[in-house]
């Protein structure tokens, strides 16, 4: 069974992931399953304390604007597709913002 967004955008060739999620197995898994490359972002070499890692930041940063949406600021909903639905509005909302050139008040 493919995830949804694998079924809408055929495009998506690469997902980038923390080092935690290092793995054959899942390396293996995302290939069969979602026909796309698993890459690891690591920390540069040489770098000390806290430095911006390539493509996380846009994940933070999305995960940052959705967490501005107050029912998504704690897990309350009792069914996962509640989830889903407060997850799919809030990105509607930043996205007509977008569109609107931010016109439209928080």
């Amino acid at each position: 069974m493919k995830l949804k967004l694998f079924v809408l955008l055929q495009s998506v060739k690469i997902i980038w992931a923390d080092r935690g999620y290092s793995g054959r197995e899942l390396f293996d898994w995302v290939f069969t399953q979602l026909n796309c490359y698993l890459e690891i972002v690591k920390r540069q070499k040489g770098h000390q304390g806290f430095h911006v890692l390539p493509h996380r930041w846009v994940v933070e940063r999305t995960f940052a604007w959705l967490s501005r949406s107050r029912r998504l600021s704690q897990d309350d909903e009792r069914e996962p597709r509640s989830s889903e639905s407060q997850v799919d509005l809030a990105s509607s909302r930043l996205l007509l913002r977008q569109i609107c050139h931010n016109q439209i008040a928080y």
